[in-house]
């Protein structure tokens, strides 16, 4: 409230001119009483005259009650006292704890946006070649940090509401029925699927540092593939039992920190080795137009699904508090741009570094198959060790991340349901029984860490699309302005790469139906 100016109630007294006023003392404690400060002695200037808009009570006498007003904003500002909270989101994990920060959020989206994803960069190379491989990298790069801040300024767009899910957002700005069937499979298939290829991938890490570290020597039996998946399915699980997402924030930490430096060993490593005999920067020709164009796409899917974990933004910004005067989107935006410096610095050198040195020779796994393939017997085998252990490592971190919006949707049926929080046996049931169904698609469909195209095709609109579109609808800005255009123009765009890209993706599945190994993981 604005102070107000000391306003009398009564005439000013009448001074005789050319009469000195003598000086008036009195104890500390009484020169702020009411009887003292209307005393014409304590006077040393002309009154200030009352003005017909000058509220009676703001007088001398109210003035605790002008301080009672100012305390009670101080109080509401600090509080946030618009926002109305479901009473369900202090049972659920995402949003059980609000005391995250903008290093919270950095590891957290670190964790979430860097990652295995990354090593498969390259390929999209090999279709794209270098001058469209660069500028769709970098094109896409600033695409998405641009739906990032979108989504960090949607969080709290509608007064006295936060929006802490990616879904719950998709209802407000698209209607219950529309918004749930946008954004719930895809959400969920890319956390869902993200999971399952992340015991893929660290399982088969597993498998690899065992033989490196073990070597020819080793007298004991190995594991088979699918023992290994078992084997990091468990530590995920084990793990998962941690209650909420702010208290997954050290192994976030742990995420962000072995991605950054398996990322940097990789490329490093591969381009300080001599190249392979017959590497070629031509990009690849099929025999027919129909595949170098499903191709391209499927290149473009690679780059989508790179920049992953829009659909964790919303949730990692719920786990911040936020009142008027703190709004929540200042740390997280600060801990976001963060994080996003330090993914360009790994993504960008995987990506040129790795088609430099290996070009269309790179396998379809990726940069990390392409350096154990090419240079297993020349590089160290306590460096090799020490990459696989690291992706090791990251997929175990990165798993607990995305699991956690599948394990906030099935706690909060029960939470709905029972109006009440669940136990800590059926928490610890859910998140066991999430884990044995990644296993067991992942021992179904073992290729399914090879599908990045498609899987970046569906999880393109998240991403990409659906931001732009809600900034029209909940911030509503000048039909036919400019930045109108731009969300109109990058939404609508985004739908039709998603299309095309699910499109392409499908037609690699048919086109390799013969080569793919179900319930039979090499």
């Amino acid at each position: 409230m604005e102070e107000m100016g000391e306003v009398v109630s009564i005439p000013a007294t009448p001074r005789n001119v050319g009469r000195a006023t003598p000086p008036i003392s009195a104890p500390p404690s009484n020169l702020h009483s009411p009887s003292l400060t209307r005393s014409p002695l304590l006077q040393s200037g002309p009154r200030t005259p009352r003005t017909p808009r000058t509220p009676r009570f703001i007088t001398p006498l109210a003035s605790p009650m002008r301080k009672a007003i100012v305390s009670m904003k101080g109080y509401l500002e600090d509080m946030g006292h618009l926002t109305k909270l479901d009473p369900q989101d202090a049972w659920l994990p995402i949003t059980e704890s609000r005391n995250g920060n903008a290093f919270y959020a950095a590891f957290h989206t670190l964790t979430a946006g860097i990652g295995a994803q990354a090593l498969v960069l390259p390929v999209a190379f090999t279709f794209l070649g270098w001058t469209w491989g660069i500028l769709s990298l970098t094109f896409a790069f600033f695409w998405q940090l641009y739906t990032l801040w979108i989504l960090t300024q949607l969080h709290e767009s509608v007064p006295g509401t936060r929006y802490c899910r990616y879904l719950h957002l998709s209802k407000a700005a698209f209607g219950e029925k529309l918004g749930a069937w946008l954004a719930l499979f895809p959400t969920m298939y890319l956390s869902a699927g993200t999971c399952t290829a992340l015991v893929i991938i660290g399982g088969s890490s597993m498998k690899l540092f065992f033989q490196i570290v073990c070597g020819s020597s080793c007298k004991s039996q190995p594991l088979t593939t699918v023992e290994w998946y078992l084997v990091f399915t468990c530590l995920a699980v084990v793990l998962s039992q941690l209650p909420n997402l702010n208290s997954i924030a050290g192994i976030s930490i742990i995420g962000a920190i072995t991605a950054v430096c398996y990322c940097t060993l990789i490329w490093v490593m591969s381009i300080s080795k001599s190249r392979p005999p017959g590497v070629s920067y031509d990009p690849l020709r099929p025999k027919s137009e129909l595949a170098r164009t499903l191709g391209i796409l499927n290149a473009l899917g690679i780059i989508a699904f790179a920049f992953r974990g829009h659909n964790l933004t919303l949730e990692i910004q719920a786990t911040m508090p936020s009142t008027l005067k703190h709004p929540s989107y200042v740390p997280m935006w600060r801990g976001v741009k963060s994080a996003y410096l330090i993914i360009a610095m790994c993504l960008f050198p995987i990506a040129i570094g790795g088609y430099w040195a290996y070009g269309h020779l790179i396998p379809a796994n990726g940069i990390l198959t392409a350096l154990y393939q090419f240079h297993g017997n020349d590089t160290s085998k306590a460096a090799l060790g020490l990459t696989f252990l690291l992706v090791v490592i990251n997929c175990l971190s990165s798993f607990q991340i995305y699991a956690m919006p599948v394990f906030d949707s099935m706690e909060a049926g029960y939470t709905s349901k029972h109006n009440k929080p669940c136990p800590w046996w059926l928490r610890s049931g859910l998140r066991a029984f999430f884990g044995a169904v990644s296993f067991f698609i992942a021992v179904a469909f073992p290729f399914l860490s090879s599908l990045a195209g498609l899987v970046g095709g569906v999880a393109l609109p998240v991403t990409l699309a659906y931001p732009c579109f809600m900034w029209i609808v909940i911030k509503k800005p000048k039909r036919y302005s400019a930045i109108w255009y731009i969300n109109l123009g990058l939404g609508s765009l985004g739908v039709v790469l998603s299309i095309l890209l699910v499109a392409g993706g499908v037609w690699s599945i048919v086109d390799q139906g013969l080569k793919l190994n179900f319930f039979k993981p090499q």
